[in-house]
């Protein structure tokens, strides 16, 4: 058997496969986030590992598994952050998370020495406070006395594996989503880091995600209930995982969308795609020789979370599916729109400085109003990178959902009539990532080819668009977007 490990931002998402890629059992071990004014979002490194272990054991003890039965194991993960290690190894301060928005003045320093386009053409990304190294910069640059014991940087999952194995990599897919790697040479990139004044001794070795990065060590397995022979699987990021996880291993698959904390759209291609605008960017595929355009929202599903804890008695047990029903009984807005910028934003408008807001809020507006307008705000906002995809060549027809988001049909169906395309729930769901790195791990142990993730996650409803309700909502978007456009200025203001 084979246990994956998906390390996301409000917990780790840990199940059991055979080794096949099927799904046997899964579990989720929570774990805080601190976010602060300014941009602050930080998670502590050995939450992350306690969960681990956790999450481990728990699968073990439920499912009455032998621990002689698991031979691989193999990790997703959070991608753009930054763990910054000791010469032990040991995390010098809390990791810096995807959301943390600090780094403005570290992004408009690669900004003067590259050239914003130029940087994008080389990363298949923009340069922007959300990526790994302007975090490492700003750690540089804002806390001296923790950079000068810093020896190494990674990311969530790297820093797992590392704990596992005692071997510090990191794969392609991950490394893609540092702001460091060139896509072309598939090595970082000697010009970034030129430009960013940091040694290329900082970075992680590459590898494949399919690779055996080693074996459990004593010490791991020991804390896991495991044995030293399991063999670990690099893993990757939690967006190309998710590609897998909702079996789109190559471009005839199609599209889907990650409803979770962040979410996003994507789908697999054969090489980058570059949008004239740079409204979306491109990871580096765990399939081999693949890419995966995406584009990334910063609150989708924390929108989601936010209003429901505030509308909800109890704000530590959301009634999100009820509110989440009664948002799509029939309801209408009334021209009431809400901006999902709650942590700013990477797609499409790549603006730190952006912040949430209710716009035409009436006397009249209900709580039903409120989490509809939410609903339709995350839509909105994905629909704008819809079409730059297809502005830039890309096929959209149909959409897969998996994550937190697509176990409601009130959702989908907004999401349907927003986009003007079926909108599809896949069986595997908030367990999508975890089963992309199942099959990747499968994939690296010898066990399975990647095309075995199509069989793994079958559609169980469509939800097909309504022409009319599209219609208006093509005119709505355009309110959507020039509200944002009217706001800009203030949002930057604030910042000043």
């Amino acid at each position: 058997m084979i246990i994956a490990h998906d390390l996301g931002t409000t917990g780790d998402k840990a199940s059991l496969h055979h080794d096949d890629g099927r799904l046997l059992a899964s579990v989720t071990v929570p774990y805080p986030a601190h976010f602060a004014d300014g941009g602050v979002a930080e998670q502590n490194p050995q939450d992350w590992w306690d969960a681990t272990v956790a999450a481990t054991r728990d699968l073990l003890a439920r499912t009455e598994t032998p621990a002689a039965e698991v031979t691989g194991l193999v990790v997703s993960g959070q991608m753009m952050g930054a763990v910054l290690l000791d010469a032990d190894g040991e995390p010098a301060r809390p990791a810096i998370i995807w959301a943390d928005t600090r780094a403005g003045a570290q992004q408009r320093e690669l900004e003067r020495a590259l050239g914003a386009e130029h940087a994008y053409r080389v990363l298949g990304h923009r340069l922007n406070p959300t990526y790994s190294i302007e975090k490492i910069m700003w750690v540089r640059d804002s806390e001296p006395d923790t950079w000068a014991r810093v020896r190494r940087v990674c990311v969530a999952k790297d820093f797992i594996v590392l704990r596992l194995t005692g071997r510090l990599a990191t794969d392609r897919s991950d490394a893609s989503g540092m702001n460091a790697y060139d896509q072309a040479t598939g090595d970082w990139s000697d010009e970034v880091l030129a430009a960013a004044r940091l040694e290329r001794s900082l970075f992680p070795e590459i590898l494949e995600s399919t690779a055996i990065a080693g074996t459990l060590t004593s010490s791991a397995a020991e804390a896991l209930g495991l044995h030293t022979g399991v063999r670990v699987v690099m893993g990757g990021g939690d967006g190309p995982m998710a590609a897998v996880g909702s079996g789109i291993v190559a471009p005839e698959d199609g599209a889907y969308v990650c409803l979770g904390t962040s979410s996003w759209i994507s789908f697999a291609a054969d090489a980058p795609l570059h949008d004239p605008q740079m409204r979306t960017f491109t990871f580096d595929n765990v399939v081999p020789n693949s890419f995966v355009p995406t584009a990334t929202m910063q609150a989708g599903g924390a929108s989601v979370q936010w209003i429901a804890e505030a509308l909800s008695p109890d704000p530590a047990h959301p009634e999100t599916g009820r509110l989440t029903a009664e948002a799509g009984a029939g309801i209408d807005t009334e021209d009431l729109y809400f901006l999902p910028y709650l942590l700013g934003e990477r797609s499409p408008i790549w603006d730190p400085d952006a912040r949430g807001a209710f716009v035409g809020l009436g006397r009249h507006h209900t709580r039903a109003h409120l989490m509809r307008a939410v609903l339709e705000g995350t839509a909105f906002n994905l629909l704008t990178s819809i079409h730059a995809f297809r502005e830039a060549g890309a096929v959209i027809d149909r959409i897969d959902a998996v994550g937190g988001g697509a176990q409601s049909d009130a959702y989908l169906a907004v999401l349907a009539d927003v986009w003007g395309v079926p909108v599809r729930r896949r069986t595997i769901v908030e367990e999508a990532n975890s089963l992309g790195a199942a099959v990747t791990g499968a994939v690296g142990l010898g066990l399975a080819e990647f095309s075995a993730a199509r069989a793994l996650s079958e559609v169980t409803a469509e939800f097909a668009p309504d022409a009319a309700r599209h219609a208006i909502y093509a005119e709505r978007h355009s309110r959507f977007t020039e509200a944002y456009a009217a706001l800009a200025p203030w949002f930057a203001g604030r910042s000043r």
